[in-house]
C-alpha cells in the first residue's frame, strides 16, 4: 500500500496580519540564491514584518550581507555555530567585534552554544568558542541566541555559572519538553519555536508550549531546515511560519492572529527592533 500524498498547502492561503516575525532563518546561503527575491515577497505576503538572518560567522557576513541592501525588513544576527568552533579565533572574534561596531543591523551574538550531536568540533573547542563568544555579547551588551543539541545539561550548567540568568537570552530552535522549558523559564530567558511542533510524534514539545508566558515565546524557521507538516520535508522558508503558528496557538488555546501578532511584538522587543519592523 501506499503512503498517502501530502497536500502541499499555499502559506499565502493562510496569511495571518502584518506584525508577525520570523526571528531565525538562513537566507544567505545558496539553497535561495535562485529566489531569494521570491521567499522575501512570499514572506510579506503572509504576514511577516520582519526576518532574523542569522550569519555562521564573519566571513559570511562580510561576504553576504549584501543580499540583503533592499530589505530592511532583514534584521542580522551573527555567531561562530558550534559545530565550527575551531573557527573561533582571536582574528575572528575581532572581525565581529568590528562588524557590530559599524552595522546597527546586527542585533544579537547567536546562534552559539554546545552540540554534541554531530562530531564535526571536538568538544573542548566547543566550550572554548561558547565561552568566548559570551564574553563578546557581554563586552557588546547585545542579546544571545543559543543552539543547543544533545547538550542540554552541559548548556545550560555554562550559562549558569557564568551568570547569565536574567541576561537577555533566546533558546533558539526549542524541541525539548516542560522540564527543560521550565529550566529554560527559570533563567528568565526567551523561548523561539520551530516547524517541528506541527510533527505528529512531538506531543511533549506542545505541552511545553503551552507552558512559556505569552511575553516570552517566538516564533522560527530555521530555514531551509526543518519545514512545518504540510511542507515538512521540504526547503523550509519564512512564509511558513503561519503553520507553526497556527499549531502553537492550538497548543496555548488562542486564535492563530493572536498568538502571531504577540510573538512579532515579543521578536521586535527582545531584538530592539520596536521601530525597524
Amino acid at each position: 500500500m501506499g503512503h498517502k500524498k501530502t497536500e502541499r498547502i499555499d502559506p499565502l492561503t493562510r496569511a495571518l496580519p502584518s506584525g508577525g516575525v520570523d526571528s531565525h532563518a538562513h537566507l544567505d546561503g545558496p539553497e535561495f540564491g535562485p529566489d531569494r527575491e521570491d521567499v522575501l515577497a512570499r514572506a510579506r505576503a503572509a504576514g511577516l514584518s520582519g526576518v532574523g538572518n542569522v550569519f555562521l560567522g564573519p566571513e559570511d557576513f562580510n561576504t553576504r550581507r549584501a543580499v540583503f541592501d533592499r530589505h530592511p525588513e532583514v534584521f542580522f544576527l551573527l555567531g561562530i555555530h558550534p559545530c565550527d568552533g575551531q573557527r573561533c579565533t582571536p582574528e575572528s572574534l575581532e572581525a565581529m567585534r568590528m562588524a557590530f561596531a559599524t552595522e546597527p543591523r546586527l542585533r544579537a551574538v547567536g546562534e552559539i552554544g554546545l552540540d554534541f550531536h554531530w562530531q564535526d568540533c571536538p568538544r573542548e573547542l566547543q566550550f572554548k568558542a561558547f565561552a568566548e563568544q559570551l564574553d563578546l555579547a557581554r563586552e557588546l551588551d547585545v542579546p544571545l541566541v543559543i543552539h543547543c543539541r544533545d547538550a542540554e545539561d552541559d548548556c545550560l550548567m555554562t550559562l549558569e555559572a557564568r551568570g547569565f540568568a536574567g541576561y537577555p537570552l533566546l533558546w533558539h530552535c526549542f524541541g525539548g519538553g516542560p522540564a527543560l522549558a521550565r529550566r529554560i523559564l527559570n533563567n528568565g530567558w526567551h523561548i523561539s519555536v520551530p516547524g517541528p511542533v506541527t510533527y505528529p510524534a512531538n506531543a511533549a514539545l506542545r505541552e511545553a508550549v503551552a507552558l512559556i508566558p505569552a511575553d516570552r515565546l517566538l516564533l522560527e524557521t530555521d530555514s531551509p531546515y526543518l519545514a512545518p507538516v504540510p511542507w515538512r520535508g521540504r526547503r523550509n522558508e519564512p512564509a511558513l511560519t503561519v503553520f507553526t503558528a497556527q499549531t502553537v496557538a492550538e497548543a496555548r488555546g488562542v486564535s492563530p492572529e493572536d498568538l502571531w501578532l504577540a510573538c512579532g511584538k515579543n521578536a521586535r522587543r527582545f531584538f530592539g527592533l520596536e521601530a525597524a519592523c
